[in-house]
């Protein structure tokens, strides 16, 4: 053995020793207090229960366990209310959570709603601006077509009208100023 086991095993039992000693002790200080007591008991007549006290002690217990009854059968009592309370409250949770969901969705809808009827509307008026454009087209060229054809009966009126039809000449009269006037009809 080393000398560090050694004396280990050294204070080890000493300390052993003490704990000893200390449980002697402990078990005469228990000894003489049971003794003590059994003395105080034996003479003292107080301690011995009396037939009325007992008759007494047995009606209050009884009151007690009464008393402990209804408290078991109120505490029983409220114990389903809260079940029952625990109960609606958690349904209750769940409608809110279900409420909720469906009031973001609403929003989320209420939201997009603008964005959805522009693009349906853009859906609906395409056709539209096609045929819009189309029938501006048409009508430019329509109107093309009537001022060349306009242009042309014109041209040929003037032709036909020059050729066959003699336009009268008035007579033009010259003022005292020395300015041309055409003849007042008169």
């Amino acid at each position: 053995m080393s000398q560090t086991d050694h004396s280990t095993i050294q204070t080890l039992s000493t300390e052993l020793t003490k704990l000893r000693q200390e449980l002697q002790l402990r078990d005469q200080l228990v000894q003489q207090l049971s003794q003590e007591l059994f003395r105080l008991v034996k003479g003292n007549t107080n301690f011995i229960p009396q037939p009325e006290t007992s008759d007494r002690h047995h009606k209050h217990l009884q009151a007690l366990h009464e008393q402990l009854q209804a408290v078991e059968q109120q505490v029983t009592f409220y114990q389903e209310q809260i079940t029952a309370r625990d109960g609606e409250i958690y349904q209750l949770r769940q409608t809110v959570q279900e409420l909720s969901d469906r009031s973001r969705m609403l929003e989320q809808v209420v939201q997009e709603l603008p964005q959805i009827y522009r693009q349906k509307f853009e859906e609906r008026m395409a056709p539209i601006r096609e045929k819009l454009t189309t029938l501006q087209r048409d009508n430019r060229q329509l109107q093309a077509e009537l001022q060349s054809v306009s242009y042309r009966l014109a041209l040929k009126t003037r032709t036909t009208s020059h050729s066959g039809i003699d336009l009268p000449n008035f007579p033009r009269l010259v003022n005292p100023s020395g300015n041309v006037s055409p003849v007042p009809n008169g």
